[in-house]
C-alpha cells in the first residue's frame, strides 16, 4: 500500500507528493516514463487551455484549467527533483528572488510615476539580469518556441526600443504592399516563395502592431468567421440538394457571397 491519506480538500505539498507517488516505483507506468521532451506539447496545450478559459470568463473551468498547468509545472520539477538537480521549492525561489529584483519601487528606495515607467525599468533590469549587452542580445532572446505570430511581435516591438521602427502606420502599410509586390515576383519567377511569404506575415504582425491589435486572435477570430460562412456554404448547398466537392469555383463563390450578407 502506498503511503496517502485522503482528504476532502488539497493543497500545493499534496500535489508535489501525488506526482511522486505516482512516478516512483510501484506508481503509475506511463507517469514514470515521461521526460520533459515528451511533456512539452502537453504543457503548450495546457497553456492555450488557460488562455481559451480566460476568454470564455468561466471562473469554475479557469480554476480546472489552472489545476492542468501547475501539474505540469510540478511534474516537470518532480523530474528534476528525481535527477538532483533542483525541486519545486527551488523553483519558487527563483521566481521569487527575480520579482524582487525587478519591482525595486516595491522592495527598494526606487521611485516611479507610472506603470510606464514600472516597464522601462522592468526592461533595464531585464537585460541587467541576463547580462544583455546590445538591441540584438535582446532580440535573439525572444524564445524561437512562440507561436510565430507572437514573436515577430515581441521581437518588433523589442526593435523599436532601439529606435527602430516606422514613425506611424503607414509606413508599416507602404512595406506590407511591398512585400506583397514581391511575393507575385517570386511566385512569377518560381523561386524564393517561402522567403517573399514569410516577409509578407511578418510585415502584416508589424501592421497589427501599430493598430494594437493581437495578430494572433486577430487571425484566430478571422478563423472562426471562415469556419461560421463555410458551415453557411455547405448548409446552402446541401438545401439545394448538392454537395460542395461536386460544385464549381463559381457556384461555390456565389454561396460564399450570399454567406456574407447574412
Amino acid at each position: 500500500m502506498i503511503d496517502f491519506v485522503r482528504k476532502e480538500s488539497y493543497g500545493l505539498n499534496d500535489l508535489k507528493k501525488i506526482v511522486s507517488i505516482l512516478r516512483a516505483p510501484g506508481g503509475c507506468p506511463w507517469d514514470a516514463e515521461q521526460t520533459h521532451e515528451s511533456l512539452c506539447r502537453g504543457t503548450l496545450e495546457e497553456c492555450y487551455e488557460v488562455i481559451e478559459a480566460i476568454h470564455e470568463e468561466n471562473p469554475d473551468h479557469l480554476k480546472e484549467e489552472l489545476g492542468d498547468l501547475l501539474l505540469q509545472v510540478v511534474f516537470h520539477a518532480d523530474i528534476e527533483q528525481e535527477a538532483g538537480r533542483f525541486d519545486l521549492d527551488d523553483v519558487a525561489d527563483g521566481i521569487s528572488k527575480k520579482l524582487i529584483f525587478r519591482h525595486p519601487h516595491v522592495f527598494g528606495d526606487v521611485s516611479v510615476a507610472d506603470s510606464a515607467e514600472v516597464l522601462v525599468n522592468w526592461d533595464a533590469l531585464k537585460r541587467q539580469e541576463k547580462a544583455q549587452e546590445t538591441y540584438t542580445d535582446t532580440l535573439t532572446s525572444v524564445a524561437r518556441s512562440l507561436p510565430a505570430l507572437w514573436r515577430a511581435e515581441k521581437v518588433q516591438k523589442k526593435a523599436k526600443k532601439a529606435g527602430f521602427d516606422w514613425p506611424d502606420a503607414s509606413g508599416a502599410v507602404d512595406k506590407l504592399s511591398e512585400e506583397l509586390g514581391e511575393l507575385k515576383e517570386a511566385m512569377a519567377q518560381g523561386s524564393n516563395i517561402e522567403e517573399e511569404l514569410g516577409d509578407l506575415l511578418f510585415s502584416v504582425v508589424n501592421v497589427s502592431r501599430f493598430l494594437n491589435t493581437d495578430p494572433e486572435e486577430a487571425l484566430s477570430a478571422a478563423t472562426d468567421k471562415f469556419i461560421s460562412r463555410f458551415a453557411k456554404v455547405e448548409q446552402m448547398a446541401l438545401s439545394q440538394g448538392k454537395d460542395m466537392a461536386q460544385m464549381s469555383l463559381q457556384e461555390l463563390d456565389k454561396l460564399w457571397e450570399s454567406a456574407k450578407q447574412t
